[in-house]
């Protein structure tokens, strides 16, 4: 499988040597037996529906062993250097806000995955490997399973490291009306550790 690079104007800024060491590659992020979502354009276009996220808004959700989704929250990235390790904090308080974290089971049941939305095409930038750190230490910390890493820009949607996508929904597309069948996620909890790089907006 192949990948293209694109410079993010967000990860050009980072000239700190410690941020280097919070980015994951492409191959890194391929070889970390990542699941693969059965669904993904369900998934993504639930979440899309959802949240509707602009450029720099990320959406982490949780979904159960049958993709259901549990709970979900997104929140606006701030234009700072692209650092895993703020990531993986920001990322935390979110899922710390929404549900339960499932730290006593000897093995992770519930995958938590990180749709973000940014200018651009699809192809890998450093921006997306901050991203990818963040989500694998945030999931290690909360008890989840690392789950799908997905961009939305304006030319569709795109699962890194896998190789799938589709053009709808995109970064300009209108949301799709929810499915009257799906069960809403709990209401988040109200409270919590604020960060100093995203703000954060409601959970939907």
């Amino acid at each position: 499988m192949t990948f293209g690079f694109a410079p993010s104007s967000a990860a050009s800024l980072s000239t700190s040597p410690a941020s280097a060491h919070r980015v994951l590659e492409p191959a890194e992020w391929a070889a970390a037996g990542i699941p693969l979502l059965r669904n993904p354009r369900e998934v993504v276009s639930g979440l899309h529906a959802r949240h509707r996220p602009g450029p720099a808004t990320a959406v982490v959700a949780v979904l159960d062993p049958d993709e259901r989704l549990r709970a979900s929250a997104s929140f606006v990235r701030r234009a700072t250097p692209a650092d895993g390790w703020m990531f993986r904090n920001a990322l935390l308080a979110q899922l710390r806000r929404v549900i339960p974290h499932d730290l006593r089971r000897r093995t992770p049941v519930r995958t938590a995955v990180l749709l973000y939305c940014r200018e651009g095409d699809a192809r890998w930038t450093e921006e997306d490997g901050a991203w990818m750190w963040g989500l694998r230490d945030a999931c290690t910390l909360h008890g989840l399973r690392c789950g799908a890493y997905i961009t939305l820009t304006r030319d569709g949607w795109q699962v890194l490291g896998e190789g799938r996508g589709g053009r709808r929904p995109s970064a300009v597309s209108a949301p799709e009306a929810l499915g009257t069948t799906e069960s809403r996620p709990p209401s988040p909890r109200t409270g919590g550790p604020a960060s100093e790089v995203l703000s954060r907006a409601a959970a939907r």
